[in-house]
């Protein structure tokens, strides 16, 4: 179907190439056509005045032998144009399409002033003219009807592969940077340099991709142990209002690299899913509970999912606590079916969040509040790893802020 659909878009640069080789054949067809008819048609004409004349004169070289009167002629039976003709030069030839047949004239007057005339049938010549534009435009269309296809069938390949080129484009936008084009370097056209730049390209992204997973992997796993010390120190420490801000200050640091461990494991492709069925609207009132965030639970039947709740518990307190910092209350979640809303009713989500998606260490803009970034990432990575899709959006009355988990379908059991 998409092979379809790219055959039949009518913008393509396979039809472009079409139309513009068709407009080409047509355009040289007609002009072939155009000259050779005028060339014909002046050929034609000049040797029909010129069998005219010699006819004229051997008819008056037989009148004299004969002294035949024939050729006399009735200047009210001429055409006009030959009159004017004899009158400025004493002799003229004038073609004539009919009716009833097209003819030649030639006339002359005599120094005694007689007028003398005669027609020359010019039926051969005007079927033979007929006949020629004929065979020219039939000849044309059956070259078209060759050219046309052949030219389809040569930019077919380029085209299809260019279209694989996109393909490979599209597929490495959407995150897949294992995708190639698979051409290779030799060919040495534009589409091969076109392909191999794409391939280039793909490689250098995943190498770079790959780079910085490793770089957050070995940060988090340094910083890991000289946290458990500082944990630990904290709590030998004695009470106060001092100690309960560092210990407060360590709890953000421990959460902040318990956060880029589970993103470097989920760049890593390390997670597995347990799924098994649990009732989604219980499993969401605990992990709202859970925060110690106040929110509203809604839920609509008693929805059960095949699904792996620790990683769906994950996604919606990160969603529920991603609300509550960067948004402003009230925040409400409901449960529609295999669908989870987590609501708030703060600035919304900024525009180039909305285009781009979640970016670690990026909140999107000042108002939406302070953070690393690393809750909606870790929403987003945990909803790939158990097949459910998470979409963002703003509410489209007072513009709060949207978070949707769509489970995938096949577990919903009523």
């Amino acid at each position: 179907m998409p092979i379809l659909r790219a055959l039949l878009n009518l913008r393509s640069l396979h039809w472009k190439i079409i139309l513009l080789v068709s407009a080409a054949c047509a355009a040289m067809a007609l002009t072939v056509g155009v000259l050779v008819h005028g060339s014909t048609l002046r050929r034609s004409m000049h040797e029909g005045a010129v069998r005219a004349v010699e006819q004229l004169d051997r008819a008056e070289q037989d009148a004299r032998r004969t002294g035949s009167p024939a050729l006399l002629a009735d200047p009210a039976e001429l055409p006009d144009a030959l009159l004017r003709q004899v009158e400025r030069h004493g002799q003229g030839t004038y073609y004539e399409d009919g009716p009833p047949a097209p003819v030649f004239w030639a006339a002359e007057r005599r120094k005694d002033g007689q007028l003398l005339a005669v027609r020359t049938d010019m039926t051969a010549d005007l079927l033979t003219r007929q006949a020629l534009d004929r065979h020219l435009w039939k000849y044309s269309l059956v070259t078209l009807a060759v050219v046309i296809p052949a030219t389809a069938l040569a930019t077919e390949l380029p085209a299809r592969r260019l279209r694989r080129v996109a393909r490979t484009a599209r597929r490495i936008t959407a995150g897949d940077l294992e995708a190639r084009t698979g051409m290779g370097r030799r060919g040495g056209d534009e589409i091969t340099e076109i392909a191999a730049t794409v391939d280039a390209m793909a490689d250098s992204l995943r190498d770079r991709l790959a780079g910085e997973q490793r770089f957050t992997a070995d940060v988090a796993h340094e910083l890991r142990t000289p946290l458990m010390g500082l944990v630990t120190s904290a709590g030998l420490l004695p009470e106060g209002e001092a100690t309960e801000l560092v210990r407060d200050r360590v709890r953000v640091l421990r959460d902040l690299v318990e956060d880029l461990l589970e993103i470097s494991r989920l760049d890593a492709g390390a997670e597995r899913v347990e799924p098994r069925r649990v009732p989604l609207a219980e499993l969401v009132e605990e992990s709202v509970a859970r925060t110690g965030l106040p929110a509203t639970v809604t839920a609509t039947g008693a929805p059960v999912a095949g699904t792996d709740p620790r990683r769906l518990d994950r996604i919606v307190t990160n969603l529920v606590v991603n609300a509550h910092r960067h948004g402003a209350t009230p925040v409400e979640v409901g449960v529609t079916g295999l669908t989870i809303t987590v609501r708030d009713h703060g600035p919304g989500f900024p525009p180039d969040l909305l285009a781009h998606g979640p970016q670690r260490f990026r909140t999107g803009a000042e108002q939406r509040g302070r953070g690393h970034g690393l809750g909606l990432t870790i929403a987003q990575g945990q909803a790939k790893v158990i097949g459910a899709r998470l979409v963002l959006r703003n509410h489209p009355d007072d513009g709060g802020a949207v978070a949707e988990v769509r489970l995938p379908a096949g577990g919903d059991d009523r």
